[in-house]
């Protein structure tokens, strides 16, 4: 089975360097129309420039595809608004949103600027969300969208000197796992991608030499499966080096204590027994955890649920 993007319209944030660029190409090579957007700033977010958009534009036309460069900043809604606008006038829709753009201001927690840390969670989240809501009714009106969310390692497992980055990218989870939910029923797909690669957002954290392996262009294909139209739902693939893999968040069984035992010394007491994985599962809702812990609360008191 070919993965082919022939006769639809991509919008891919922070499209003109690393990653952005890979992806903005790599669909376009595919048959999908692109709004390669970049706001050209420096990896502090810092300063603008429209000419990586453009070279990136030039790139996929000369190639044969179709592209257009958009300067919009993803932390102001009126002009993601407005690209939004821009890419349905010109191609009639938006079926994909690759939600790239990011900055990084990395310190340590007791370092870091407030300034800086709300900065860095507007580009990443606020960015993400500000893009979402844009291309939202015009996917549910379409009845079909595809929405890619860019986590981060940083985010799924932490990494010292990025509380800010950290944040924004398991910030990004939250939002996925709602608009799945909200989504399902208008044919809107939503993902996230949590890619290693050498950028320059990494280029001085890691040797030259293992820098060499992660190759921008190894995490594409991981992008290109979780947008496809028969893609899937609700999944977080990490991708680098060639290596592929699912992130799940699980929860345990867990155990019911009675409301004589539901005191800190019985939980420490019986903590290999919450804690057990043997019983975990993924939920793929906040009422999956409700539900578990009435049924247990139930059965424990011998109360029928209706």
């Amino acid at each position: 089975m070919s993965i082919r993007f022939d006769g639809k319209v991509a919008i891919v944030t922070g499209g003109g360097n690393g990653l952005g660029r890979c992806h903005a190409l790599g669909l376009a090579a595919r048959g999908a129309k692109v709004v390669v957007n970049d706001l050209g700033g420096a990896r502090d977010g810092s300063g603008a420039s429209s000419d990586a958009a453009k070279a990136v534009v030039a790139e996929i036309e000369a190639a044969g595809g179709e592209a257009i460069a958009n300067g919009a900043d993803v932390t102001n809604f009126e002009q993601v608004q407005a690209m939004v606008a821009e890419a349905k006038e010109k191609w009639g829709s938006v079926d994909i949103l690759v939600n790239n753009a990011g900055v990084l201001r990395d310190k340590s927690f007791n370092n870091v600027e407030l300034d800086d840390f709300n900065f860095v969670l507007d580009v990443h989240l606020i960015g993400a969300v500000n893009c979402s809501k844009a291309v939202w009714p015009l996917m549910r009106e379409q009845n079909y969208g595809r929405i890619v969310m860019t986590t981060s390692s940083s985010g799924l497992y932490g990494n010292f000197g990025q509380s800010n980055y950290g944040a924004a990218k398991m910030a990004v989870i939250g939002l996925m796992n709602t608009l799945v939910l909200e989504g399902g029923k208008y044919g809107i797909r939503v993902n996230a991608l949590s890619p290693c690669a050498a950028t320059r957002m990494t280029e001085d954290l890691m040797p030259e030499n293992l820098l060499d392996l992660l190759k921008p262009e190894s995490v594409t294909p991981a992008l290109l499966y979780l947008v496809g139209e028969e893609g899937p739902n609700r999944t977080i693939i990490t991708a680098g080096a060639g290596t592929y893999a699912r992130s799940i968040v699980y929860e345990t069984g867990g155990m019911w204590l009675p409301e004589a035992d539901q005191t800190p010394e019985k939980i420490a007491e019986n903590w290999a027994d919450i804690s057990d994985p043997a019983s975990q599962k993924e939920y793929t809702s906040g009422n999956d955890q409700t539900q578990n812990m009435l049924s247990k609360a139930a059965n424990g008191l011998g109360i029928k649920l209706q």
